[in-house]
This record gives structure tokens, C-alpha cells and sequence, in this order.
């Protein structure tokens, strides 16, 4: 096993597992790269029977920085896969319905006035919506409004949300993997 503060990534061989650690620490060697890739294409593996391409697209849009829009029918373990990813490099996952109704703030977040009881004073307070997180399942994009896929491109082109006129920076890495229907085009 490599200790992780040297590289910044490692693949940990003893737990037998593929377990997939990342240590934010700065570059990595290449190396370490190919060993942090082939043991993510592992672990995905395990879950995802009979998708090589597809795991290994989705991996090289991770590794680039980049996101994915994947067309199928339901049932092709689409979300099994980025949960999957999100458990293995342990970062944040949301999954987003996205539906005909669904408004911007209903996935970038939202302000609330809320009252302090005692003084009476208002504030108002900004809560998250579920794109504040590092890898985000993006359900059957096509289903929602173009207002609402503009929110989501924003977060997605500029690692921030607009609202109200205050931008709020989104984590990093910031992976989205978009879902559509084929039957539904």
C-alpha cells in the first residue's frame, strides 16, 4: 500500500476491495494515475456487469474534468453506476429528478427569510439545493424546462449559481452525469 500523502492517490491492494483514497495533497505522478484509474474501472466493475465502454467513458470524463450525457432505457444501472463512483472516491452524491415542473431554484437552492423569535429581526438565508455536491445524477434531463437546464449548465460551465444576484462556489471536483430516455426524444 502507497501512503497517499506522497502522490495524492492511492489504491489501497489489502483490503482486496480495489478501494479506491484520494488525498487532495497536489499533483500526481503518472503512475499513480493509471493506478487510481484501473482500480476505479475495478470497483465499477464489480457493480456494473457487461459496461466496460461505458464505465471507461464515464471514468475519462471524471479524470478530464468533463461531464456525460447518457442515453438508455431505464434499467441500465445508470444511477447504480455514479453511486457507485461517488462511494469509491468518497465524494458527495445527488441524485435530481429532473421532471416538466421542476424551476431552477428547486436544484441550485433557494432563499428563505427566517425570524429570530426572540429579537424579531428577519434575515434571509441562502439553503443549497442538491448541486452542491461533487458527482450529481442528472435523471432524465430532457424532461425539464430549458430554464431549468440553463441553472444546471452554469453550475456545470462555471463551478457556480447565480441567485438573487449572489454567486455561491460549488465544490470541486464537480462531476455531472446526465440521463435521457430515448423513448421519451
Amino acid at each position: 500500500m502507497r501512503d497517499p500523502s506522497a502522490s495524492g492517490a492511492a489504491v489501497d491492494p489489502s483490503t482486496g476491495s480495489g478501494q479506491v483514497r484520494i488525498a487532495p495533497r497536489g499533483p500526481i505522478s503518472f503512475d499513480d494515475a493509471q493506478r487510481l484509474a484501473s482500480g476505479l474501472r475495478e470497483e465499477l466493475g464489480r457493480a456494473i456487469i457487461g459496461q466496460h465502454g461505458v464505465v471507461q467513458e464515464i471514468l475519462t470524463a471524471f479524470f478530464a474534468g468533463g461531464h456525460c450525457l447518457l442515453r438508455g432505457v431505464p434499467g441500465l444501472a445508470k444511477t447504480l453506476l455514479i453511486k457507485t463512483l461517488a462511494q469509491a472516491v468518497h465524494l458527495k452524491f445527488n441524485r435530481i429528478q429532473f421532471t416538466p415542473d421542476l424551476m431552477p431554484s428547486d436544484i441550485i437552492g433557494t432563499e428563505v427569510i427566517e425570524e429570530d423569535r426572540g429579537t424579531g429581526r428577519r434575515e434571509i438565508r441562502f439553503i443549497p439545493g442538491p448541486v452542491f455536491a461533487n458527482l450529481i445524477l442528472a435523471d432524465e434531463i430532457n424532461r425539464t424546462p430549458p430554464k431549468t437546464q440553463a441553472a444546471l449548465l452554469e453550475a456545470m460551465q462555471e463551478y457556480q449559481v447565480t441567485v438573487n444576484g449572489v454567486r455561491y462556489e460549488l465544490e470541486r471536483p464537480l462531476f455531472v452525469l446526465a440521463t435521457q430516455n430515448p423513448i421519451e426524444l
